[in-house]
């Protein structure tokens, strides 16, 4: 009997509430359109005119892109000059031809006994000395030229042709300059 008496006071409740809202007194807002009526109508701006939009064609597509570094005249020469290269498959792999050119650091120099090395970190981070001739890098890269701020190395790749290689200058510069 309880959850009759709950149901009927949930029926009528809004019907009860819904009653308070009726009337027909809408005296102030009448009162408040006609004031908004009587003033002047306001004057709006005409549309601005736009200028027609000129398409622009860009012609340097074809050419060498500003942010890649120049190639020198003479890496050029000697890449089209030298067409016997290849690389030597029957000497020994040295310890940094495992790992990928990009993932060596050079952390610093060393000179001992009159000879010159470069400190080398692999990505495992041990430490290696390189000297000239020495190898590293997965693709035949032979340390040509040293200084306190690089290591220059000439990696031999292939053309893209069968048998057919070329030689690609890399430097490893000193990291935290």
């Amino acid at each position: 009997m309880n959850g009759l008496k709950m149901r009927y006071i949930a029926l009528s409740l809004p019907v009860l509430l819904l009653a308070g809202c009726g009337g027909n007194d809408f005296s102030d807002l009448d009162a408040f359109m006609a004031e908004k009526r009587a003033r002047p109508g306001g004057v709006i701006a005409p549309i601005p005119t736009f200028k027609a939009y000129e398409a622009f064609a860009y012609s340097a597509t074809a050419l060498r892109s500003p942010f890649d570094r120049p190639i020198e005249v003479r890496e050029l020469e000697q890449l089209q000059a030298i067409s016997a290269v290849k690389p030597d498959e029957s000497r020994p792999k040295e310890f940094l031809e495992q790992f990928t050119f990009d993932s060596l650091q050079m952390v610093g120099t060393l000179e001992r006994g009159g000879t010159e090395w470069s400190l080398v970190r692999d990505p495992e981070g041990g430490i290696h000395r390189v000297t000239l001739g020495n190898y590293l890098g997965r693709n035949h890269g032979k340390v040509v030229e040293m200084t306190d701020t690089y290591v220059a190395v000439v990696e031999i790749v292939s053309d893209g042709t069968e048998d057919g290689w070329v030689e690609r200058p890399r430097t490893i510069e000193m990291s935290g300059i």
